[in-house]
């Protein structure tokens, strides 16, 4: 773990060079592992995607808990899914007005039909603390230690000085070429700038399955 105190300034202006596309979703379930499918379900519509470097698929969370309910781990098993939960694309500005064009679209997610309704735009935040629920490598990494020095060494190359770094447990994206390694990780304590920078860019690879996309979290805690 890294851990160096904090600095204050003051917050930047957000702008809309990138943003997220939140769309209103109809679809009563999705397996737990759906970044393949729905990934190839989306470019069906928009085969532009992929080549966009900013450009990424946030998967579909839904609730932790609820009702006596609580989310599956397991990577075939059903999150059910609520009226509220939405289904987010990180897209660049000069993209946002193709990208409307799922509005309306039925997707085929590995056999489970998913309409994507009218979406809106949410501007990247400028909280300093963010989450990304899979981070992918280059390569495979074994251990903890060794992940935090890639990240590390990343964020470097993007002017960012690591500061709080945590990972959480190693997690994997069925693909029909291999599993993807992923883990969890929270960046704590970035700079407001550094914030946005990372949240534009992004960080490692498989943006398309939802990889190295960040959100903003409120505060540090232990991640699974």
């Amino acid at each position: 773990m890294y851990w160096e105190e904090d600095k204050d300034s003051e917050p930047p202006e957000v702008g809309d060079a990138v943003v997220d596309l939140v769309f209103g979703i109809d679809c009563r379930c999705l397996p737990v592992d759906h970044a393949y499918d729905l990934s190839q379900a989306i470019q069906r519509v928009l085969p532009w995607l992929s080549g966009e470097p900013l450009a990424g698929m946030h998967t579909i969370h839904g609730a932790a808990s609820g009702n006596g309910w609580v989310r599956p781990q397991g990577p075939d098993d059903l999150l059910q899914l609520s009226r509220r939960t939405k289904f987010a694309l990180r897209v660049p500005k000069h993209c946002i007005g193709d990208a409307m064009e799922l509005q309306g679209a039925t997707l085929d997610v590995g056999a489970y039909p998913l309409v994507l309704k009218s979406a809106t735009r949410r501007p990247l935040s400028v909280l300093t603390t963010l989450f990304a629920r899979h981070l992918a490598t280059d390569h495979d990494i074994e251990s903890e230690e060794q992940l935090l020095d890639w990240v590390a060494g990343q964020l470097q190359r993007l002017n960012i000085q690591p500061r709080k770094l945590l990972c959480g447990t190693l997690r994997l994206i069925k693909t029909p070429v291999g599993d993807v390694q992923t883990r969890s990780l929270m960046i704590a304590d970035l700079d407001y700038d550094e914030s946005l920078r990372l949240q534009k860019q992004g960080l490692g690879p498989h943006r398309m399955l939802g990889c190295g996309l960040f959100i903003p979290h409120k505060g540090i805690q232990a991640l699974d």
